[in-house]
């Protein structure tokens, strides 16, 4: 993909050639300070259709190049099934071919169409969630990224082109007293997906029902959006300590009634509860427990061992050194039971394997004559070899830590500082938190791959960051709703390129893609009133409307 490195001319070719929505003015004495969306050593310049894609300057003026760009690879071609060679070991059941398939543009993904789910271009970033109504846990007989791919003899979990997404919208929002126009007459609709999986889609249903595995007759299905991955390796540099004072903050806040809800099993008493920390269950794992920051549902931890480091395996099923098992479903037992006993998979099982076992001999366990004993030890074997090398994930992870947050736009522009100020008037920045302050940057590695933090990965220390985000988690009670309703406050930085970006009609805001925009998506936040965010959107449903596109303009603009 096309890079715009600063090095050739330094800060001449800084200044002359980088595109922006509107002229800036680059003197940087007249530049405000988020106007560095990343801080200085975490900000690009660029903010042409390849804005997420570039290098940090931490990485550019840190040697890091090479590594950055063979990372880049990793992400952006295609694994195949072969069993040998660069980007090797696809399957046997996986999401995606590639990384890039989920966040086009190193983005979020598009909006989803009306319709034929279909995952097998570039840009359906959604991922199918599966969960037991009775409690919304996920459900154990498929992964929690479901796979929607198999490679032969293997049959995909879920027949992904008989599931069908259909869009709805609502009636009523409780911030505009359910006038779903402003006082002005500007109308406005909230939509959200409805997903349907019938129960012929489900590889093995019949198998299953008999199992009485849990959810396989009251399951429901929800779509979630991809997140943006530029920008993760800065908030992976916040400290930990200043995450967990946000935390302590918010539950002030909630104790005195600004707040509606409150995790209160993760966090009380301005401290962590047990086992509320995230802890690796990756081998080699170094065991100790780390604050959440990433994912929609805060599930990870640090960078190296967060969504990107475990979507590098879990996506692709490509096992490595820390992960030398295959991704199944939850339980671990019905795909391969299901898989080992099915005609089919026994049929091709012998050549599939002697593909294995002419690259490796050690695959030659998984052939002893009894097919189906087989088939289930090869798919839950935890000790298989390893398809990725270390040199491959590392510069994975340097890439994946390396990606810089595109400059604020059209930071003089009159429109665009007065939505600022509305923004923080009306409380959107209460969650949406503008800045953080990165600290000495101690990279936290659960798996032990980058022992030398100075010398194997980008570091961005002692930076004023820009996200918009409290990284803690809230409910916003919208129709549909995000599994669990509890939901990490997303960034906003970067995400008014997305159209330009990914091509995308609509700019594919909230979790699933349901706000087209940043009206829609402020709505939705007072769609209930239970919302923690009610009483800000009615102050923006009050707005005159030329106050309105003022916050509208500020936010597409960071």
């Amino acid at each position: 993909m096309k890079k715009i490195y600063l090095l050739p001319l330094l800060m001449f070719a800084l200044v002359a050639c980088v595109p922006h929505d509107e002229p800036e003015n680059l003197e940087s004495d007249l530049l405000p300070d988020w106007y560095y969306a990343g801080g200085k050593d975490g900000t690009t310049t660029v903010t042409s259709s390849v804005a997420y894609e570039q290098p940090t300057p931490s990485v550019e003026f840190g040697s890091w190049l090479e590594a950055f760009m063979n990372g880049e690879a990793l992400f952006e071609k295609k694994f195949n099934s072969g069993a040998t060679g660069t980007r090797s070991g696809l399957g046997p059941v996986y999401v995606r071919s590639s990384c890039l398939h989920c966040h086009p543009g190193y983005g979020h993904g598009k909006s989803v169409e009306e319709g034929t789910y279909n995952t097998d271009y570039v840009g359906n970033g959604t991922l199918l969630v599966v969960y037991d109504k009775s409690d919304e846990a996920y459900v154990p007989w498929v992964a929690g990224m479901p796979q929607l791919h198999a490679v032969a003899p293997f049959k995909a979990p879920i027949d992904e082109s008989q599931v069908t997404v259909t869009w709805k919208t609502v009636a009523t929002c409780a911030a505009s007293n359910n006038q779903m126009q402003f006082p002005d007459g500007e109308p406005f609709e909230l939509r959200y997906p409805e997903v349907t999986l019938p129960t012929s889609a489900i590889y093995g249903y019949d198998e299953l029902l008999a199992a009485g595995a849990k959810g396989i007759t009251n399951y429901g299905v929800k779509l979630e959006n991809t997140i943006g991955i530029y920008g993760t390796g800065l908030t992976d540099a916040i400290p930990d300590d200043s995450i967990t004072a946000q935390w302590a903050k918010e539950e002030q806040a909630y104790s005195k009634g600004y707040l509606k809800n409150w995790k209160s099993e993760w966090f009380s008493g301005g401290t962590w509860m047990p086992n509320a920390k995230y802890k690796s269950t990756a081998v080699n794992s170094d065991g100790r427990e780390y604050v959440r920051r990433y994912t929609y549902a805060m599930s990870r931890g640090p960078l190296q061992d967060a969504a990107g480091a475990n979507a590098i395996w879990n996506i692709t099923n490509v096992t490595r050194s820390d992960r030398r098992a295959h991704y199944l479903d939850l339980s671990g037992k019905f795909y391969a039971q299901i898989s080992s006993k099915d005609p089919d998979v026994q049929a091709g099982w012998n050549n599939y394997i002697d593909r294995l076992i002419a690259v490796n001999p050690d695959y030659a366990r998984f052939k002893t004559g009894n097919v189906e004993a087989d088939i289930y030890a090869y798919l839950t074997d935890k000790n298989l070899p390893a398809e990725m090398t270390d040199k491959e994930y590392k510069d994975f992870m340097v890439w994946h830590r390396g990606l810089a947050v595109p400059a604020v736009r059209n930071v003089h522009d009159e429109n665009v500082l007065r939505g600022r100020q509305l923004f923080m008037e009306i409380g959107c920045a209460e969650c949406h938190r503008p800045s953080w302050t990165t600290g000495n940057d101690e990279i936290q590695d659960p798996a032990g791959f980058f022992t030398d933090a100075y010398n194997s990965l980008p570091r961005y220390r002692y930076q004023t960051i820009w996200p918009y985000s409290d990284f803690v988690q809230h409910k916003l009670y919208m129709e549909s709703d995000i599994r669990t309703g509890w939901c990490r406050t997303t960034p906003l930085w970067g995400r008014g390129l997305h159209k330009k970006v990914t091509g995308d009609p609509y700019e594919a805001r909230m979790h699933d893609t349901r706000a087209r925009n940043v009206v829609e998506a402020i709505m939705w936040h007072g769609y209930s009133e239970q919302s923690d965010a009610l009483e800000s959107v009615k102050k923006f449903y009050n707005l005159l409307k030329k106050d309105r596109d003022a916050i509208v303009a500020f936010v597409n603009a960071i």
